[in-house]
């Protein structure tokens, strides 16, 4: 007697990304981005993001920077937060560290 066996791969289908280097057009006020940042609540999240927002503030001009948190790392960001983020900021970088 033979038994069947199915196998699930867990991968996901690759993404497709813009190449390296692509140029986007940005647009700004004169002033400056609007930047916005997430922070997942994992340790060292909001270190990594300030040390990220720190370094575009050396190449790129910044008008403002808004930073929010999420509730805990395993639930989706409140609409809340998102729509903040997406009245206040052109631009927003998530992170999760520990």
């Amino acid at each position: 007697m033979s038994e069947k066996v199915f196998l699930i791969s867990p991968e996901a289908p690759p993404h497709q990304f813009g190449a390296a280097g692509e140029k986007r057009a940005i647009k700004t006020t004169g002033k400056g981005i609007r930047l916005g940042t997430l922070d997942n609540t994992k340790g060292n999240a909001d270190h990594l993001l300030a040390f990220v927002v720190e370094n575009i503030r050396k190449v790129m001009l910044v008008e403002s920077v808004v930073a929010l948190r999420k509730n805990n790392p395993s639930t989706p960001a409140p609409k809340n937060v998102l729509d903040k983020l997406e009245a206040e900021a052109d631009f927003v970088i998530s992170a999760m560290a520990d």
